[in-house]
């Protein structure tokens, strides 16, 4: 095991880490990884809710996708439960993987007496290779026994793979009815790109939302947030984030405080994905990139999402180099409309910034300062197309030569 795939120490928060009200969750080793880790997790809910569901745009989609599109393009019951297993991807494996994904489903279908249609599936590892139903069957009995308030925490490691720690996230929202909660954990560290960025992400609130305006708080929240994560440029075939709703709480979710819930539901997914994006594999540092003054807000992400994918700007980067001519060179080839003269370009952020263009013209600056800048975590990159009022910003990482080390082995 290379250092940078050596499990880090979980935070302390992780262990009182719980999903919102309604909702139990646990986390047991079935006998997927070979390491003997956490290998198979369960969220569950203490009675039908909304839910929905943004997944991954690659044509090559994972079994457990398939099953789970269908599942909520009924959705007419609600959703009990979700069962996710590491080690194996499911994916590319034909008819087989179909019927293995929703052997799954049903599995803990039967556990808590509820229809297989209202179970999602959730795989992640190696693609190509069909799951070991015999380990899955023998471990899905322990694993809905030990359901709790406490097994969060142990879900959010159970479906790690290169991850060095897990990822969770919480908040809440006064709506007009109360108070709300929304808690969520998520896995991913490589092959990140959207649409979607590649992860798995499965997110809890007890507010009380219809599965129409669910589905629309998700497409809005991830369009801020996970779809603007990049680790290396690869999409998955796996990409899934659920949002499920108990409706515990009582708080309703209507129209006059939809935006509230969607600020805070954006609030959660962006601290996922920046957990996601330091976590990158082989990474040091995140990168947070942001490029402002665009004539609209699809300018300003195309372009930062082409230097988020630069290797030169990456590696740079992780050299403390600043080699500033690579990130707007990227800027040049991403398709975004500008006007190069118009362009300027800053290390950092607030009082500390360092300015290294403007006008489309470099500036004398202190080397040592601004390469001092990208020794911090996050590293800041503000690019401005003096053009309008429009921005965005995207989540990324440094390249490092672990990362080579990590994924020219993976499955040797």
């Amino acid at each position: 095991m290379t250092p940078a795939q050596r499990p880090a120490p979980q935070p302390d928060l992780l262990a009182g880490f719980r999903l919102a009200g309604g909702f139990t969750a646990s986390g047991v080793s079935c006998g997927l990884k070979a390491s003997g880790a956490l290998d198979l997790a369960l969220v569950v809910a203490d009675r039908p809710c909304s839910a929905a569901g943004v997944f991954t745009n690659n044509l090559v989609k994972a079994a457990p996708v398939v099953f789970d599109q269908g599942v909520l393009a009924k959705n007419a019951g609600g959703v009990r439960a979700v069962i996710a297993n590491s080690g194996c991807a499911n994916a590319c494996t034909g008819e087989q993987g179909q019927r293995n994904a929703r052997r799954m489903a049903e599995l803990a279908a039967n556990a808590f007496k509820c229809p297989t249609e209202s179970v999602l599936v959730l795989s992640t590892g190696v693609i190509g290779k069909q799951l070991e139903m015999m380990k899955i069957e023998r471990g899905i009995p322990e694993l809905c026994a030990r359901a709790s308030a406490d097994g969060a925490g142990l879900a959010a490691r159970a479906i790690l793979t290169t991850d060095t720690r897990a990822k969770v996230a919480g908040g809440n929202v006064a709506l007009g009815t109360g108070h709300a909660t929304i808690q969520g954990f998520a896995k991913g560290s490589g092959m990140i790109h959207p649409w979607m960025a590649t992860m798995l992400s499965v997110i809890t609130t007890d507010a009380q939302v219809s599965p129409e305006l669910l589905k629309n708080a998700l497409l809005r929240a991830v369009s801020k947030s996970f779809n603007r994560l990049s680790v290396d440029g690869d999409m998955s075939t796996n990409d899934t984030v659920l949002l499920l709703a108990s409706g515990a709480s009582g708080a309703k979710v209507d129209g006059p405080h939809l935006d509230r819930f969607v600020e805070a539901l954006t609030g959660v997914c962006v601290s996922l994905t920046k957990q996601i994006a330091r976590d990158g594999e082989g990474a040091s540092k995140l990168i947070e990139i942001t490029v402002a003054g665009a004539t609209d807000e699809a300018n300003a992400h195309r372009a930062a999402d082409a230097i988020a994918c630069s290797p030169l700007v990456k590696t740079a980067i992780h050299g403390n180099d600043p080699n500033w001519g690579r990130i707007l060179a990227a800027a040049g080839y991403s398709g975004a409309t500008f006007d190069p003269s118009r362009i300027s370009l800053w290390f950092g952020d607030g009082a500390s910034a360092i300015q290294l263009v403007r006008a489309g013209q470099p500036i004398p600056f202190d080397a040592r300062a601004a390469s001092d800048l990208l020794r911090k975590d996050p590293v800041q990159v503000r690019l401005d197309f003096g053009l309008g009022h429009n921005q965005a910003t995207v989540w990324t990482c440094d390249l490092s030569a672990a990362y080579i080390q990590i994924n020219s082995d993976y499955t040797t």
